[in-house]
């Protein structure tokens, strides 16, 4: 692997050394991390007013979200892979200015496909924009301000994620001059202009010394692969499991296999495929992914099916399943900004340590619903939030240093893409699986409470995995 020196690693489309990502450049791309998480997790507390309104059905419902998640999962490479090539701030402007408008398309929505065609370019606009955050910080951060700002990133991932649903159930319940459910897609325009002026102002253009050509056979087989997997497990509860789901799935193999070989085969042509099979020979990539997507896969399955259980259950309300999680958010941002301290002193192995104190803290929510289902209260369930977000808060911001740790900086925009695209993928894993089982379990209100309870049994034996696979990584992180 050829290495670089530090003036090459943030060159400048003109072969300058690119200016360092200042503190209000680092809060804009951080802002632009932010809205793509929290338009996947706002949208779950607001499903009931958009079925109520537009009359959507569960299963147009489910591609509100999956839509969603789908585009956004299939084209993060590419835009990673786009950003190295033009210009890593002209692509997050880009993005940001595209997700501004479909934000407002899809509130402004006045049907259930027009909403569905609108969250699938907000999703695409998304990857174009969320890849360049990190690749910004790989290139033009170094040593403990590189260390700082992914932890930051981290904490933002973890707070969007939680604040996604607590941010959605206010807006809901405001019902901002009569805009109910819409308020939710809204809010992001002025946020989403605010952005784009201070982007232009505070975040360095970088690009890749030896940018390459985008690689279509690679991207279409990409998009293939995840889309077989995606598409039918998110959409098949809903429909039906009819016979294209079925198809869908014995396509999978098949299309991941040739998506290999073709990476593969540019790799040895020595050409630059969109993504290279010689990442996977960087020990931390390697053996970090898994552990990011168990996690992320868990996470997102949790935040869904605690939304519904609650909401449609107990009927709580939006605002308070949403105050459920406010425990959670505070714990991980805690646990997130202490990181790089415990990192210096321990290791990786703190990463081990909160899968742990996450599986202690979903066991203590498992034990509150079995206790009392129908008197649960948002106060029985603080102890375990809080403790299941500390272990979070432990792991999410350490395996993303991990990850990206020994990429070189030409490569940051594909290196990142690979990260969120394996993320995301399993964020829209989670909510498919975890949630389709309690939903499945979930037959009437009544049932809630034993479904709940099962689900997140499962749950805990997906962060036993993760507890495994945190013991493969590196000790020490760059």
């Amino acid at each position: 692997m050829t290495t670089t020196s530090p003036s090459a690693r943030t060159a400048s489309p003109v072969g300058r050394q690119a200016p360092a990502l200042g503190a209000l450049g680092l809060f804009t791309v951080l802002l632009g991390a932010a809205l793509p998480l929290i338009d996947f997790f706002i949208v779950n507390v607001a499903l009931p007013s958009i079925d109520r309104d537009l009359a959507a059905g569960p299963a147009l419902l489910e591609l509100v979200v999956a839509g969603y998640g789908l585009a956004y999962s299939v084209l993060l490479v590419l835009g990673g892979r786009l950003g190295d090539l033009f210009g890593r701030r002209r692509l997050f402007l880009a993005g940001m200015a595209a997700f501004g408008l479909t934000s407002l398309a899809c509130g402004l929505a006045p049907d259930a496909w027009t909403l569905v065609a609108a969250r699938v370019t907000q999703g695409a606009a998304a990857a174009l924009m969320l890849p360049q955050v990190l690749a910004t910080i790989h290139s033009s951060t170094e040593g403990p301000r590189r260390a700082r700002a992914l932890s930051l990133y981290g904490a933002t991932a973890g707070l969007a994620m939680a604040g996604g649903q607590i941010l959605g159930g206010v807006l809901v319940t405001a019902d901002i001059a009569g805009s109910g459910w819409r308020a939710v897609f809204l809010v992001n325009v002025p946020v989403a202009m605010a952005g784009l002026a201070l982007a232009v102002r505070t975040v360095p253009e970088t690009r890749s010394d030896r940018p390459a050509p985008v690689d279509v056979p690679g991207t279409l087989l990409l998009a293939l692969a995840l889309l077989s997997l995606l598409a039918p497990l998110t959409e098949g509860r809903a429909a039906g499991w009819p016979l294209w789901t079925w198809v869908s799935l014995a396509v999978f193999p098949f299309a991941s296999g040739a998506f290999w070989w073709v990476e593969r085969r540019a790799d040895r042509r020595g050409a630059v495929p969109l993504v290279p099979p010689s990442l996977l020979a960087l020990v931390p990539l390697r053996r970090g992914l898994p552990v990011v997507l168990a996690l992320s896969l868990g996470f997102s399955g949790f935040m869904f099916v605690i939304a519904v259980a609650l909401q449609q259950g107990l009927e709580m309300g939006a605002v308070a399943s949403g105050l459920a999680l406010v425990p959670m958010a505070l714990a991980f941002f805690g646990a997130s900004l202490a990181g790089p301290r415990l990192v210096r002193r321990w290791g990786t192995r703190i990463v081990p340590v909160g899968a742990v104190l996450q599986g202690l803290g979903i066991a203590a929510v498992v034990w509150s619903v079995g206790r009392d289902w129908q008197g649960l209260s948002v106060w029985d369930l603080v102890p375990g939030m809080a403790v299941a977000g500390l272990g979070q808060g432990l792991q999410l911001p350490v395996l993303f240093r991990v990850v990206l740790s020994e990429v070189p900086s030409e490569r940051a925009g594909v290196g990142s893409g690979v990260m969120v695209t394996t993320q995301q993928s399993a964020l829209t894993l989670g909510v498919a699986t975890l949630g389709s089982l309690f939903l499945s379990l979930a037959s009437s209100p009544a049932d809630m409470g034993s479904a709940l309870r099962a689900t997140l049994l499962v749950q805990l034996g997906v962060v036993a995995l993760t507890l495994l696979l945190s013991l493969r990584l590196p000790r020490t992180v760059k």
